[in-house]
């Protein structure tokens, strides 16, 4: 046998040790635009290395990236397609790293360790996020809220923790909010050790919804109702509050259970009522005008939106059947604060210990006020700051009418 000969069959044994799916060691023979010649260390075996299987960078100039004589390992993809006598391979590099990359990645799957990974660029229904290969991060699953704008992400460094991996499928899905739930927890149940309810703390609004505010008190996100923001209506947070504003906030509830805590930051404020009676005390003689009568009394008017209860035995010293028979809606008159309520929001007053008292009739106004003042509870709400319930007026005002 020939010289020749003897050196094709050493070549031909050489080659068909490389296979399909081996990891081989090659040299850069040449670099052109869109593709780089390699051969096999040691195999006699040639072959290419495309662009897109040694970069995910489509516009990279490989020139850039590598040189004629640098070694490296990669993954045999693929024979070479027609009747080539050469024997040459397709190899790919990135296929290699992401092999590699799955292989780390399933050994972190099983452990539930979350990893680091960059986001580079944003899909229809999620973000794709570079952690050694390409995983898919859905819209769903990047917070514990609603994401609609996508695009701030792109660049950003984020944690991550895996949901669902497949290396043959090429397939790996991933999860911010499930971190963000777990560290949720995990802060909640220090922050809930440290509080109780009645407690006001310094917090800032985080974010703004329809139905209320979630302020951050100490890591964790509380939620201020809409219905706690203010007393007065408001048709959306956004009116009266924006994000990153500082804000003062009782806390009114701790749910041990679902994690959450309520807040209220109106009721770090004195009430309308407190407000309103603030310049008002008991014993106190003031002008008030008479808003509304009831078979059982006045409602009048002693600070602005502020009505108190002037019964129908503290209006006269006289015997009065009914307080329409000597008052007048719309009449000023002057009361006596006889009591005021401000848990309750009531105030009780009396017209007849605003005038002089006859001789004698001071020891029986003082227990009449303690009476009405008892009398005046069973007609005024306590979910009310004007300090009585409409409903009862109206009946009463019914049945005078009967």
């Amino acid at each position: 046998m020939s010289d020749n000969s003897n050196q094709f069959l050493d070549a031909l044994k050489e080659m068909q040790g490389v296979e399909v799916g081996n990891i081989v060691d090659v040299e850069v023979l040449s670099v052109e635009d869109g593709q780089i010649a390699v051969g096999v260390q040691n195999a006699g075996v040639e072959g290419v290395i495309t662009r897109r299987e040694f970069t995910q960078d489509r516009n990279a100039d490989l020139h850039d990236l590598v040189k004629p004589g640098d070694t490296f390992k990669a993954w045999v993809l693929r024979r070479a397609g027609g009747d080539k006598e050469n024997g040459e391979f397709f190899f790919s590099v990135t296929r290699l790293k992401e092999r590699e990359a799955f292989d780390k990645l399933e050994k972190d799957y099983e452990a539930g360790n979350a990893i680091e990974g960059t986001v580079t660029s944003s899909v229809r229904g999620g973000l794709i996020v570079n952690v050694g290969t390409r995983g898919f991060l859905p819209a769903s699953l990047i917070s514990n809220h609603f994401v609609s704008d996508l695009k701030p992400y792109i660049g950003k460094t984020i944690k991550v923790k895996i949901t669902e991996i497949d290396p043959n499928k090429n397939r790996l899905i991933l999860s911010h909010k499930e971190l963000i739930e777990e560290e949720r927890e995990e802060a909640f149940e220090t922050v809930a050790s440290q509080l109780v309810a009645g407690d006001i703390v310094e917090g800032k609004v985080s974010r703004l919804t329809n139905f209320g505010a979630f302020v951050d008190v100490g890591g964790v996100d509380g939620l201020v109702h809409i219905s706690e923001i203010s007393y007065k209506h408001i048709d959306k947070p956004s009116d009266v509050l924006k994000t990153g504003q500082d804000v003062k906030v009782k806390v009114i509830g701790i749910d041990d259970d679902r994690h959450r805590i309520s807040l209220s930051i109106k009721q770090t404020e004195p009430s309308p009522f407190e407000q309103a009676t603030s310049e008002l005390s008991e014993g106190e003689v003031v002008e008030g005008e008479v808003k509304s009568l009831t078979s059982f009394g006045a409602f009048v008017e002693v600070a602005d939106g502020i009505q108190g209860l002037v019964h129908v035995s503290e209006i006269s010293n006289k015997r009065v059947e009914k307080p329409s028979d000597v008052l007048k809606v719309g009449e000023t008159v002057k009361v006596k604060v006889l009591n005021i309520n401000p848990d309750e929001k009531r105030i009780s007053l009396s017209i007849k210990q605003a005038q002089p008292a006859a001789e004698g009739e001071g020891n029986n106004a003082r227990r009449s006020a303690s009476r009405n003042d008892s009398v005046a509870k069973k007609y005024m709400s306590d979910n009310n700051d004007n300090g009585f319930a409409l409903g009862d007026i109206i009946g009463d005002q019914l049945k005078d009418r009967q």
